[in-house]
């Protein structure tokens, strides 16, 4: 049975900071996160930098497109990106340019389902062929201590995957937390601040990758 991908997040604000630990952990990563902040702060560069360094690895480029969507996706896919994200509220038109511009070059993109998505904008992204989703918690909410990780989660999750989407879950997972993922249809575990700030970033995605080796999980790939 497959099971789910590690994805490091890199929200850094500049691009040391984010390979020192990644350098560190990369041998327990399977997808590597140019993370909004970093894309912000280091341009493209980050990402050519990271491909450059990790040719093997897939490289999401976190540009959370809202609008512009042809131009910012080729940018990133020349540079060396494997996937863009889209956030959820972005035009209409975006999806659309933004996909027909990975599927002309053999990539993918993924929608960050934000706050205002719903089940009918959830089934035109199917039906245009788009794959993948990002499931995710709020930081700020996650912050205040108000959120976890249960059945509602969970179903949403399922109810997505039934849909033909592969998931990706985010929002302060915790190796401690991925047991409870047990029979849900989960892609990718992102890991951010986990990892990153970790003092043996190393051994704090080890510990992910056991805890998910442990678990019951379900890779949906």
């Amino acid at each position: 049975m497959n099971k789910p991908l590690l994805q490091i997040a890199l929200d850094t604000y500049d691009l040391p900071s984010a390979l020192g630990p990644l350098q560190k952990a990369q041998q327990y990563i399977d997808v590597i996160e140019v993370g909004t902040i970093l894309c912000l702060a280091e341009g493209m560069h980050a990402v050519r930098a990271i491909r450059s360094l990790f040719p093997e690895k897939i490289i999401l480029a976190d540009v959370r497109i809202a609008e512009a969507g042809s131009i910012i996706s080729k940018m990133a896919y020349d540079a060396g990106a494997d996937w863009v994200s889209v956030v959820s509220g972005a035009a209409p038109s975006s999806f659309e340019v933004v996909l027909a511009e990975a599927q002309a070059r053999g990539k993918d993109m993924q929608v960050e389902l934000s706050d205002g998505w719903s089940w009918e904008k959830a089934q035109h992204w199917a039906d245009l062929g788009i794959q993948q989703v990002i499931f995710k918690r709020s930081r700020d909410l996650e912050a205040k201590g108000s959120l976890t990780w249960g059945q509602q989660d969970f179903d949403t999750i399922s109810r997505l995957h039934n849909m033909g989407f592969k998931v990706t879950v985010t929002g302060g997972v915790k190796p401690a937390d991925i047991g409870n993922f047990a029979g849900v249809p989960v892609y990718i575990f992102i890991a951010g601040r986990a990892i990153v700030n970790a003092a043996d970033p190393a051994a704090a995605a080890k510990e992910f990758k056991d805890a998910m080796a442990q678990a019951s999980l379900i890779g949906a790939q």
